[in-house]
Protein backbone atom coordinates (compact mmCIF):
# COMPACT_ATOMS: atom_id res chain seq x y z
CA UNK A 1 0.00 0.00 0.00
CA UNK A 2 0.95 3.44 -1.02
CA UNK A 3 0.98 6.30 1.80
CA UNK A 4 1.31 10.35 0.91
CA UNK A 5 2.54 12.40 3.56
CA UNK A 6 1.17 16.02 2.97
CA UNK A 7 2.34 18.95 4.08
CA UNK A 8 2.15 22.73 3.74
CA UNK A 9 -0.15 23.00 0.80
CA UNK A 10 -1.13 19.26 1.35
CA UNK A 11 -2.88 19.39 5.03
CA UNK A 12 -6.77 18.72 3.87
CA UNK A 13 -7.32 14.78 3.03
CA UNK A 14 -10.83 16.64 1.17
CA UNK A 15 -8.09 17.42 -1.83
CA UNK A 16 -8.23 13.83 -2.41
CA UNK A 17 -11.34 12.87 -2.19
CA UNK A 18 -13.65 11.53 0.47
CA UNK A 19 -11.93 9.51 2.90
CA UNK A 20 -12.08 7.29 6.18
CA UNK A 21 -9.93 8.04 9.48
CA UNK A 22 -8.12 4.97 10.75
CA UNK A 23 -6.40 5.36 14.01
CA UNK A 24 -3.74 3.97 15.09
CA UNK A 25 -2.02 4.02 18.91
CA UNK A 26 1.58 3.78 18.33
CA UNK A 27 4.34 3.29 20.98
CA UNK A 28 5.65 6.63 20.86
CA UNK A 29 2.74 8.80 21.63
CA UNK A 30 -0.37 8.99 24.05
CA UNK A 31 -2.66 9.87 21.41
CA UNK A 32 -3.50 7.79 18.16
CA UNK A 33 -2.07 8.88 14.92
CA UNK A 34 -5.07 9.64 12.44
CA UNK A 35 -4.37 8.24 8.90
CA UNK A 36 -6.60 9.21 6.19
CA UNK A 37 -7.79 6.54 3.89
CA UNK A 38 -9.32 7.45 0.26
CA UNK A 39 -9.56 6.28 -2.62
CA UNK A 40 -7.80 7.46 -5.63
CA UNK A 41 -9.37 5.46 -8.65
CA UNK A 42 -10.18 2.17 -7.10
CA UNK A 43 -7.28 1.93 -5.33
CA UNK A 44 -6.91 2.61 -1.82
CA UNK A 45 -4.04 5.16 -0.53
CA UNK A 46 -3.24 6.59 3.20
CA UNK A 47 -2.78 10.42 3.82
CA UNK A 48 -0.89 11.48 7.04
CA UNK A 49 -0.56 15.18 7.05
CA UNK A 50 2.29 15.36 9.11
CA UNK A 51 1.30 19.00 10.43
CA UNK A 52 -1.98 17.67 11.21
CA UNK A 53 -5.22 18.78 9.33
CA UNK A 54 -5.39 22.30 10.57
CA UNK A 55 -1.68 22.84 9.90
CA UNK A 56 -0.93 23.20 13.76
CA UNK A 57 1.89 21.20 14.40
CA UNK A 58 5.47 23.29 13.90
CA UNK A 59 8.00 21.00 11.86
CA UNK A 60 10.55 20.50 14.67
CA UNK A 61 7.22 19.32 17.00
CA UNK A 62 5.78 16.87 14.62
CA UNK A 63 6.21 13.11 16.16
CA UNK A 64 7.74 11.85 12.99
CA UNK A 65 8.06 8.42 15.03
CA UNK A 66 4.59 8.16 15.41
CA UNK A 67 3.21 8.95 12.03
CA UNK A 68 6.09 6.55 10.42
CA UNK A 69 5.32 3.38 12.88
CA UNK A 70 1.72 4.19 12.15
CA UNK A 71 2.17 3.69 8.48
CA UNK A 72 4.13 0.68 8.70
CA UNK A 73 1.44 -0.57 10.83
CA UNK A 74 -1.27 -0.21 8.84
CA UNK A 75 0.47 -1.83 6.07
CA UNK A 76 1.75 0.84 4.02
CA UNK A 77 5.25 -0.32 2.00
CA UNK A 78 6.19 3.23 0.04
CA UNK A 79 6.31 6.86 0.76
CA UNK A 80 4.99 9.56 -0.95
CA UNK A 81 6.46 12.69 0.72
CA UNK A 82 5.05 15.97 -0.22
CA UNK A 83 7.60 19.07 0.63
CA UNK A 84 7.36 22.33 0.26
CA UNK A 85 11.64 24.37 0.00
CA UNK A 86 12.93 27.26 -0.81
CA UNK A 87 14.74 27.17 -3.90
CA UNK A 88 18.41 27.57 -3.90
CA UNK A 89 20.10 25.55 -7.07
CA UNK A 90 19.24 27.92 -10.14
CA UNK A 91 16.66 25.07 -11.80
CA UNK A 92 14.34 25.45 -8.58
CA UNK A 93 12.40 28.54 -9.03
CA UNK A 94 9.10 29.29 -7.45
CA UNK A 95 6.71 26.43 -8.46
CA UNK A 96 9.70 23.94 -9.74
CA UNK A 97 9.13 20.48 -9.12
CA UNK A 98 12.04 18.34 -7.76
CA UNK A 99 13.13 14.63 -6.50
CA UNK A 100 15.74 14.66 -4.37
CA UNK A 101 18.77 12.57 -4.29
CA UNK A 102 20.42 13.44 -1.32
CA UNK A 103 19.56 14.81 2.04
CA UNK A 104 21.95 17.17 4.52
CA UNK A 105 20.32 17.38 7.70
CA UNK A 106 20.63 20.43 9.92
CA UNK A 107 18.21 20.14 12.11
CA UNK A 108 18.49 19.34 15.63
CA UNK A 109 16.92 17.78 19.12
CA UNK A 110 14.22 15.03 16.96
CA UNK A 111 13.98 11.91 17.84
CA UNK A 112 15.59 10.64 15.15
CA UNK A 113 15.80 6.65 15.40
CA UNK A 114 13.85 4.21 16.49
CA UNK A 115 16.75 2.22 17.92
CA UNK A 116 16.56 4.50 21.33
CA UNK A 117 14.58 1.75 23.03
CA UNK A 118 15.69 -1.55 21.79
CA UNK A 119 17.70 -3.12 19.31
CA UNK A 120 20.50 -0.36 17.57
CA UNK A 121 19.74 -0.07 14.32
CA UNK A 122 23.09 1.13 11.35
CA UNK A 123 21.20 1.40 8.86
CA UNK A 124 22.81 2.31 4.91
CA UNK A 125 21.88 5.82 4.16
CA UNK A 126 24.09 6.12 1.64
CA UNK A 127 20.93 7.01 -0.89
CA UNK A 128 18.26 8.14 1.65
CA UNK A 129 15.32 8.18 -1.22
CA UNK A 130 14.08 5.05 -2.91
CA UNK A 131 15.34 4.63 -6.61
CA UNK A 132 12.61 2.76 -7.22
CA UNK A 133 9.94 4.95 -6.19
CA UNK A 134 12.20 7.95 -7.83
CA UNK A 135 12.11 6.20 -11.05
CA UNK A 136 8.57 5.62 -10.71
CA UNK A 137 7.96 9.25 -10.15
CA UNK A 138 10.21 10.39 -13.11
CA UNK A 139 8.16 8.31 -15.95
CA UNK A 140 5.00 9.58 -14.73
CA UNK A 141 6.14 13.35 -14.98
CA UNK A 142 7.82 12.25 -18.35
CA UNK A 143 4.27 10.92 -19.22
CA UNK A 144 2.17 13.46 -17.85
CA UNK A 145 4.50 16.34 -19.52
CA UNK A 146 5.20 17.93 -15.92
CA UNK A 147 8.39 19.14 -15.66
CA UNK A 148 10.96 17.48 -12.67
CA UNK A 149 14.44 18.29 -11.65
CA UNK A 150 15.68 14.90 -11.22
CA UNK A 151 18.32 15.72 -8.99
CA UNK A 152 19.04 18.12 -6.19
CA UNK A 153 20.50 18.39 -2.22
CA UNK A 154 17.71 18.98 -0.02
CA UNK A 155 19.10 20.51 3.07
CA UNK A 156 16.74 19.91 6.51
CA UNK A 157 16.78 22.91 8.98
CA UNK A 158 15.12 23.15 11.93
CA UNK A 159 12.56 25.67 11.63
CA UNK A 160 10.08 27.12 11.68
CA UNK A 161 11.50 30.24 11.06
CA UNK A 162 13.00 30.76 8.01
CA UNK A 163 16.79 31.00 7.31
CA UNK A 164 18.87 34.07 7.31
CA UNK A 165 20.89 35.05 3.98
CA UNK A 166 23.81 33.75 5.35
CA UNK A 167 22.58 30.43 6.58
CA UNK A 168 21.66 30.11 2.77
CA UNK A 169 25.04 31.21 1.50
CA UNK A 170 26.48 28.99 4.08
CA UNK A 171 24.11 25.50 2.61
CA UNK A 172 25.01 26.60 -0.69
CA UNK A 173 28.25 26.09 0.06
CA UNK A 174 27.50 22.83 1.51
CA UNK A 175 26.18 21.35 -2.11
CA UNK A 176 22.30 22.39 -0.62
CA UNK A 177 19.92 22.90 -3.85
CA UNK A 178 16.91 23.41 -1.51
CA UNK A 179 15.98 24.06 2.00
CA UNK A 180 12.86 22.30 3.94
CA UNK A 181 12.01 21.52 7.57
CA UNK A 182 10.24 18.17 7.19
CA UNK A 183 12.82 15.44 5.00
CA UNK A 184 14.71 15.05 8.02
CA UNK A 185 14.00 12.37 10.77
CA UNK A 186 10.88 11.11 8.20
CA UNK A 187 13.54 9.64 5.47
CA UNK A 188 16.01 7.99 8.11
CA UNK A 189 13.00 6.76 10.00
CA UNK A 190 11.08 4.91 6.56
CA UNK A 191 14.57 3.56 5.99
CA UNK A 192 15.01 1.79 9.53
CA UNK A 193 11.49 0.76 9.05
CA UNK A 194 12.23 -0.95 5.66
CA UNK A 195 9.62 1.75 3.57
CA UNK A 196 10.22 2.77 0.21
CA UNK A 197 9.92 6.74 0.71
CA UNK A 198 10.78 9.22 -1.90
CA UNK A 199 10.42 13.30 -1.46
CA UNK A 200 8.39 15.48 -3.90
CA UNK A 201 9.75 18.61 -2.91
CA UNK A 202 7.88 22.14 -4.62
CA UNK A 203 9.89 24.91 -4.65
CA UNK A 204 7.91 27.81 -3.21
CA UNK A 205 10.04 30.98 -3.15
CA UNK A 206 13.56 31.45 -3.70
CA UNK A 207 15.64 30.96 -0.35
CA UNK A 208 16.19 34.52 1.81
CA UNK A 209 18.67 37.08 0.04
CA UNK A 210 18.16 35.14 -3.25
CA UNK A 211 15.38 36.21 -4.36
CA UNK A 212 13.57 40.15 -5.10
CA UNK A 213 11.14 39.79 -2.98
CA UNK A 214 10.30 39.52 0.51
CA UNK A 215 8.99 35.80 1.58
CA UNK A 216 5.52 35.38 3.11
CA UNK A 217 3.03 33.08 4.25
CA UNK A 218 0.72 34.34 1.19
CA UNK A 219 3.19 34.27 -1.40
CA UNK A 220 3.92 30.49 -0.42
CA UNK A 221 0.78 29.34 -0.70
CA UNK A 222 -0.65 30.57 -4.24
CA UNK A 223 2.75 28.92 -5.61
CA UNK A 224 1.83 25.63 -3.74
CA UNK A 225 -1.54 26.10 -5.13
CA UNK A 226 -0.37 26.25 -8.46
CA UNK A 227 1.61 23.25 -8.38
CA UNK A 228 -0.70 21.01 -6.43
CA UNK A 229 -2.34 19.59 -9.30
CA UNK A 230 0.57 18.32 -10.80
CA UNK A 231 2.00 17.01 -7.64
CA UNK A 232 -1.48 15.05 -7.00
CA UNK A 233 -1.33 13.63 -10.83
CA UNK A 234 2.11 12.69 -10.21
CA UNK A 235 1.13 10.88 -6.82
CA UNK A 236 -2.15 9.07 -8.88
CA UNK A 237 0.02 7.89 -11.85
CA UNK A 238 2.46 6.39 -9.50
CA UNK A 239 -0.63 4.84 -7.30
CA UNK A 240 -2.19 3.52 -10.99
CA UNK A 241 0.93 1.62 -11.46
CA UNK A 242 1.74 0.04 -8.05
CA UNK A 243 -2.17 -1.14 -8.37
Amino acid sequence: MIAVIGGTGLSDPALLGSHEIKSILTPYADQEVQLYLVKRGSVPVIFLPRHGREHSCAPHSINYRANIWALREIGVTKILAVNAVGGINENMGPGQIALPKQIIDYSWGREHSFSQHGKVLHIDFTNPYSEPLRASLLAAASALGVSVWPHGVYACTQGPRLETAAEVQRIRRDGGDMIGMTGMPEAALARELDLDYASIAVSVNWAAGLGDEEITLESIVKVLNAAMEKVIGLIDAVVAEAA
